[in-house]
């Protein structure tokens, strides 16, 4: 062999090495989105309002990406709201100005301003949501986004021959805005939705609506995976299809073993994958998809059944001819039956392979219990509120209502301008322990603060939530921004330290971003804080946020460069 030729098979096989060592980098791309807010006039329900949407659509448009994209969202403001987006369970790495919570990681879009969201998908695939992120406004400005896995890798269940975005939300015919601001006034609950709906469609089972009706046509022997997302304001739903079970293999964006089911349960926040098989034969019916709410709270809630039709190509033709098919209905839990709520959670376990590992952190570095739950503050002077006892609602953390502040934590954190904005000394536990899920106290009152709890970078972290019943036991979703956690435990009545994390799951527990803190009980979850910033965390109840359940994370930076808080964009709003 001569030399040229010799040094010639030496470069490729070098750098056949070199495309080995680095996989998947070229398959990675840039995406660019254009997301202009507009006003758009929308009929529901023989109602017709203007509603805030992502370029006239309503639902918003889906984002599709590929694991390890990067993705360039320019949002441009042409409603008199102010205007952000949040990339529900993105963990937006070392980046949370691309993270979306008004006040808390950025100040909002004001009307005119555009403002360009820049980041990665690392590690990451499966089905999450974008939803606005300030006041009521995610009632209508909300879309699915959609990670497929990296080219030529699989999904670890059989190949769907369709995948379908389905979901869930809460149609309101008086303006969202309005609700909650007369709420927050008077001091008492809003007003209820008008309707449930499926992909924006209320259905069949409401007054005037038989034509806005979602319909998900099949064909015989296929396999479909369902996207679902839960982007209701206030309730928890359970969905089931008539005549049909479905495999759940995914729980926000995480993949989990899988089991079968007839019913989900799937709170606001949280996605979940699911795959329908069809009948191997056309059934000669079409089936009735619903949604109706779990409820475990006193307060007011829309107490109706939003309905889908899933129905086989042949009974398309079939209605041509003027066939009337049976249409079969779905039997879905009653409205507070907690113990399929419960039996539900149970069921969910990730996958724990060799590709798809939970690496659950098996030591604790901080431990902290927080409790979670309703109660009252003072009505302003010469007014009389409409909460218990001429008070006004509100809700906590560790009994510290959160006072949103003038300027947004991300930002006062990297510039070293916090005095004033926050204080550093959120409690690690209640000041004062009682019988949480017992008699109530006598004070229902809450305190109020802009408070952030501090973690240094690589601390992992055992937090228990505690539900309380002061007015009332209910279970409430919590969202937590910036990081995936395990769910090691939970159960029911006040959570005991010596005996309950003897029966904690550290092999295999669900890793999610949203959970449903247990209506009387308690939930512990894990996570490493290996993400520096500011991180929100709060009940995916709006309701519930709107009062003020909720708190936020300061994780201080590593020691390394890519340990870190990236610089702020030089677009990043101002307030």
């Amino acid at each position: 062999m001569g030399a040229s030729a010799f040094h010639l098979l030496l470069a490729l096989a070098l750098m056949t090495l070199l495309l080995c060592l680095i996989p998947n980098q070229a398959q990675a791309i840039t995406r660019h989105y254009e997301f202009n807010i507009k006003m758009k006039n929308v009929t529901r329900l023989c109602h017709t309002k203007s509603i805030v949407t992502v370029n006239g659509k309503f639902p918003g448009p889906r984002i599709l990406a590929r694991e390890g994209d990067r993705l360039l969202v320019k949002v441009t403001n042409h409603v008199p709201n102010n205007i952000t987006i949040h990339w529900h369970g993105i963990r937006q790495l070392r980046n949370g100005w691309a993270d979306g919570p008004a006040y808390i990681t950025q100040c909002p879009i004001q009307t005119g301003q555009s403002y360009v969201y820049n980041f990665t998908i690392l590690g990451q695939r499966g089905t999450l949501f974008w939803h606005a992120h300030i006041s009521w406004l995610r009632s209508t400005l909300y879309g699915p986004i959609i990670i497929h896995p990296k080219i030529n890798e699989s999904y670890p269940f059989v190949k769907p021959y369709k995948e379908v975005p389905i979901i869930l939300g809460e149609w309101f015919n008086a303006d969202t805005e309005a609700i909650i601001s007369q709420a927050l006034q008077t001091g008492g609950g809003p007003n209820v939705s008008d309707a449930y709906t499926i992909n924006g469609l209320p259905g069949p089972l409401y007054n005037c609506s038989a034509k806005d009706t979602f319909k998900l046509r099949v064909k015989p022997g296929k396999t479909y995976l369902l996207r679902m997302i839960n982007a209701a304001l206030n309730d928890e739903l359970f969905f089931s299809i008539a005549n049909h079970s479905l495999t759940v293999v995914d729980a926000d964006a995480v993949y989990v073993k899988p089991f079968e089911t007839d019913t989900i349960l799937i709170a606001p926040g949280q996605t979940t994958n699911v795959l329908l098989r069809t009948k191997t034969k056309f059934p000669g019916a079409t089936f009735l998809m619903a949604a109706k709410p779990y409820v475990t709270g006193l307060g007011t809630f829309d107490n109706s059944t939003v309905a889908g039709i899933l129905e086989y190509y042949e009974s398309v033709t079939s209605r041509k001819k003027k066939l009337v098919l049976p249409l079969h209905k779905p039997s879905l839990p009653p409205l507070n039956d907690t113990s399929f709520a419960t039996s539900f959670a149970k069921k969910l376990r990730s996958l724990a392979t060799t590709q798809f590992p939970a690496n659950v952190p098996q030591k604790v570095d901080k431990r902290f219990l927080f409790t979670v739950g309703l109660g009252t503050a003072p009505c302003d002077r010469n007014q009389t509120c409409q909460g218990p006892n001429g008070t006004k609602f509100a809700a906590s953390v560790s009994n510290i209502s959160f006072v949103q502040p003038a300027t947004a934590l991300l930002q006062a954190h990297f510039t070293g301008q916090s005095r004033g904005v926050y204080s550093p000394d959120f409690p690690f536990s209640p000041l004062n322990w009682f019988n949480y899920t017992g008699n109530p106290p006598n004070d229902t009152m809450v305190s109020n603060g802009t408070k952030v709890m501090v973690l240094a970078f690589n601390s992992s972290v055992e937090l228990v939530m505690q539900d309380t019943s002061i007015l009332g036991a209910e279970s409430h979703p919590l969202h937590l921004h910036g990081f995936n956690f395990f769910v090691v435990g939970q159960g029911f009545g006040n959570y005991d330290p010596n005996n309950d994390p003897n029966s904690f799951n550290l092999v295999d527990p669900v890793e999610r971003n949203t959970i449903g803190v247990p209506s009387g009980g308690w939930v512990a979850i894990r996570f490493l804080a290996d993400n520096p910033g500011v991180w929100f965390m709060h009940c995916h109840l709006e309701i519930h946020t709107s009062w003020g359940l909720k708190m936020a994370w300061l994780v201080l930076n590593g020691k390394l460069p890519n340990q870190k808080l990236l610089p702020p964009p030089s677009d990043l709003p101002k307030c």
